[in-house]
């Protein structure tokens, strides 16, 4: 017989809790977004020194961009502290990144004390990106400057996204009969690829958020720098800043396109078409006024 107290057995690993990674890996689930969310988040308070090095990193625009919104609001709340910064925000106005500099122009448009900063904007009218221009044109309302006046007019219409490569073009995107199931899309959304003689591709991405109007070219058809190709209408946080802005500055050659929005609309809620009437009638009001003047 064979002595069983002598047989060697394996040794037995620790019996591993489920449950416990189960709530490990739950955890994660948590805990990583929300650190992700809370790193990224502008609400997050910042002090002195986080906001001075903040301005400066280069490498992390959503972190200038933090900075910046801080900055913001601080000038609402009349601190005056905040003034040590604004050579900084100036600065910013030339950053290359488009959303810095955007950024800047509306933390500018919060001071409109500043003639520092209403020089800078009136510089800004000009910039290549059209958010960084319609986000300078809400800034100058607020300097009771209409120098921006046709840029907040341009808000309320389609925005024509044209070719800046040459080649043959493949469209992301379907259009819709329907301008109710018109596509959603938002600034950096892919709209359509150019592919080049040299065999590269370019993509054509959305410069702003809206809804995909209508494309202006077939799919597989050649286009040249400088084509229309997509058409994007405006999405409603656009038409009611521009409608509220031109409250103040808009002019009778603006009715139009503010009337527009006096109608029910896709996309456009109750608040836009009140905010449209209530424009119509202060732009028709100040033109009456300068007739009689």
């Amino acid at each position: 017989m064979t002595d069983s107290a002598n047989i060697s057995r394996p040794s037995q690993e620790p019996r591993r809790n489920p449950s416990l990674s189960l709530l490990i890996v739950a955890s994660l689930f948590i805990i990583v977004p929300f650190l992700f969310w809370y790193g990224t988040w502008y609400g997050r308070k910042l002090s002195d020194s986080q906001i001075e090095e903040q301005l400066s990193d280069a490498q992390h625009p959503r972190k200038v961009q933090h900075a910046l919104t801080q900055i913001s609001e601080r000038i609402e709340r009349g601190d005056e502290q905040v003034k040590q910064w604004y050579p900084k925000v100036i600065a910013l106005a030339g950053d290359p990144t488009p959303q810095i500099r955007m950024t800047a122009a509306w933390v500018m448009g919060q001071d409109n004390r500043s003639q520092e900063f209403h020089n800078t904007l009136l510089h800004l009218l000009s910039d290549p990106d059209p958010l960084v221009r319609r986000n300078t044109a809400l800034g100058l309302v607020r300097f009771a400057d209409s120098s921006g006046r046709s840029e907040l007019a341009m808000m309320l219409r389609p925005y024509t996204v044209r070719a800046e490569s040459e080649g043959i073009i493949s469209i992301a995107l379907q259009t819709s009969d329907s301008e109710d199931e018109q596509e959603t899309v938002g600034t950096g959304t892919l709209l359509a690829r150019i592919k080049e003689e040299t065999g590269q591709v370019f993509e054509v991405r959305s410069p702003m958020p809206g809804y995909l109007k209508s494309t202006m070219v077939k799919d597989g058809s050649r286009v040249t720098i400088g084509n229309e190709l997509v058409l994007i209408s405006p999405e409603p946080k656009q038409v009611l800043d521009a409608l509220r802005g031109l409250f103040f500055v808009g002019e009778k050659e603006d009715l139009p396109d503010v009337e527009v929005y006096t109608r029910t609309l896709p996309h456009m809620g109750g608040q836009i078409q009140q905010q449209a009437e209530f424009t119509a009638k202060a732009i028709r009001s100040r033109s009456e006024g300068k007739a009689q003047q």
